[in-house]
């Protein structure tokens, strides 16, 4: 007994008991982790080794939320960039994200843009152990799964669930390799902590809350309404463990004065035995890219500028549309109007068509053509309008798709395409994860992206259009250069391409070139705006305690 003593775990001898001596001792039944200790003491006492502890010199701070859209990836980004302003040595993680926009890093490896949107805020090179798992969605039902940012399979939700055992693990592997860099390890979690019907097998929430020995802060959206009742329904959902994790709330979207909602703070800290730990108000045009498609589709990428003095780009909203924030750097300029098309009648007006990228290129091909946009596109590109396709949007343009693998589902096949371009894209098992490096030939201009796609080339007569630094070509273009595709996202980030593509639809238009970029692309300003509200409406200090900073 001694010997657990010192282990710091005590527990009763049963000697003074009636048929009892002291080989019997009395345990309360107590939570997982501090059975776990006196397991550990009970092997160390009778001589078995114990498994090497992990050392860790980081402390970890958790974000969730009462449901998705809530703030979580926005308040992560905030306390990022907040805690790199006060010389912290900090870096954010997601262990699991389920998203269609994505990036690749520097080694060539796909990760969630959102996890790429909080490095920068901590000005760090994104990292795939930031976001370790990564899902992207092709069907209803079925995603591709991507681990440490290669791809394992495509798998249906049974088939998922049946995996996460492999994938917890090699979270909990990426996790403690940032832990070892990092004083501070800024965790998200996904959806709600309070979804039952996911609970036993997630490993995103509060199991790996529990992992990282976090203090959870639960974030709620106000605007949607309700937000109270989800605080106090969250908790009533929660088990005591996942109780203890949570140190209490954050009430996100918030339009008006916070004084109001005294009595209702007051009435959560009754109610839950948690306090709130701030009001963060509803911030528009923060100017910091949308993790999933929900913004995309809510009217924040509909400019209602006048039209004078603007040219007007149309994008195509696509079922399984990814990447999509390849088209936030237009949203910086003074002379452009970006709208989002799903109906033919919406793209009326249009000096250039944008056809973003896809998860799914069958199924978003034949979409567009039963809607009739399809039809629509290639006639105003007959009369001469722009029209640009990046990445599953290129294939989408050019002669044929073909799925020899079935990689897209059920759809497989091949279908014809737009035929704007004079090339058929055929979807290869093996997917090109690269940054790149290429020449626009049209304008002679250097440009750099990134590709993420299983399509290769296939054709002649093509017009390259934009040649990568090793020769290969990642764009083509036809009609003079007037519809041209290409697998680089991010190719509209660079401010001077942007800039002469945007001045070619100006003189199409009949308006001046403006000859000189008007406008930067750059996010660190609304880093730091985001940083200066979040820190002047949340108990800042409250929240460094919990990672032992105040």
């Amino acid at each position: 007994m001694q010997q657990v003593l010192r282990s710091g775990v005590a527990i009763r001898p049963c000697g003074n008991y009636d048929g009892l001596d002291d080989r019997f001792f009395r345990v309360a039944v107590r939570t997982e982790e501090e059975n776990g200790r006196l397991v550990a003491a009970l092997q160390e006492a009778r001589g078995v080794a114990r498994p090497p502890r992990r050392v860790r010199r980081c402390r970890p701070l958790m974000f969730q939320g009462t449901c998705s859209n809530a703030g979580k990836s926005i308040m992560t980004a905030a306390m990022c960039r907040i805690l790199f302003q006060e010389g912290v040595a900090v870096a954010p993680f997601k262990s699991q994200n389920m998203a269609l926009n994505s990036f690749v890093t520097a080694d060539g490896r796909e990760m969630g843009r959102a996890q790429v949107v909080q490095a920068q805020a901590c000005r760090l090179d994104p990292d795939v152990r930031m976001n370790p798992v990564l899902l992207k969605p092709s069907s209803d039902t079925g995603s591709q799964v991507i681990v440490n940012g290669r791809p394992v399979g495509n798998m249906l939700v049974a088939e998922y669930v049946r995996y996460k055992p492999q994938a917890f693990a090699a979270a909990k592997a990426a996790y403690d390799s940032l832990a070892a860099e990092f004083d501070v390890i800024v965790l998200e979690g996904a959806g709600s902590p309070a979804e039952v019907n996911l609970k036993s097998h997630d490993i995103v929430n509060m199991h790996m809350a529990r992992y990282a020995k976090s203090p959870v802060l639960l974030v709620g959206d106000i605007d949607r309404g309700g937000v109270f009742a989800s605080f106090v329904g969250t908790m009533e959902c929660l088990t005591t463990w996942e109780r203890n994790l949570l140190a209490g709330f954050v009430v996100n979207k918030f339009r008006g004065d916070a004084r109001l909602l005294e009595d209702a703070l007051s009435y959560t800290r009754r109610r839950t035995g948690k306090p709130v730990f701030g009001v963060v108000p509803y911030l528009k045009n923060l100017g910091l890219p949308e993790e999933d498609s929900l913004g995309f589709r809510n009217g924040s990428y509909d400019d209602k500028r006048a039209a004078e003095g603007c040219v007007k780009i149309v994008v195509v909203d696509l079922p399984h549309i990814s990447n999509f924030t390849d088209l936030d750097p237009f949203k910086v300029e003074p002379d452009v109007r970006l709208q989002v098309a799903a109906a033919v009648a919406e793209l009326d007006g249009a000096d250039a068509v944008i056809i973003p990228g896809s998860k799914n290129v069958m199924a978003d091909l034949l979409a567009i053509k039963a809607r009739g946009v399809g039809e629509r596109i290639v006639a105003l590109a007959a009369a001469g309008t722009p029209v640009v396709g990046i990445c599953g949007g290129f294939q989408i343009l050019g002669r044929e798709v073909r799925d020899p693998h079935g990689l897209e589902g059920a759809v497989g096949g091949a279908l014809p395409g737009l035929g704007l371009l004079p090339v058929t894209n055929v979807l290869e098992l093996e997917k090109t994860l690269t940054r790149a490096t290429a020449r626009h030939a049209a304008s002679g201009l250097t440009v750099r992206g990134y590709e993420i796609h299983h399509g290769q080339l296939e054709g002649d007569g093509w017009e390259p259009g934009i040649v990568r630094a090793d020769g290969a070509t990642v764009g083509v273009s036809a009609r003079g250069g007037a519809v041209w595709g290409t697998y680089l996202h991010g190719i509209f980030d660079d401010d001077v391409f942007r800039r002469w593509f945007i001045d070619g639809l100006r003189v199409r238009r009949g308006l001046a070139p403006l000859g000189r970029p008007v406008a930067v692309y750059d996010l660190e300003q609304a880093f730091d705006r985001l940083a200066e509200t979040v820190r002047a409406n949340i108990d800042l200090q409250a929240v460094l305690r919990l990672v032992g900073l105040a």
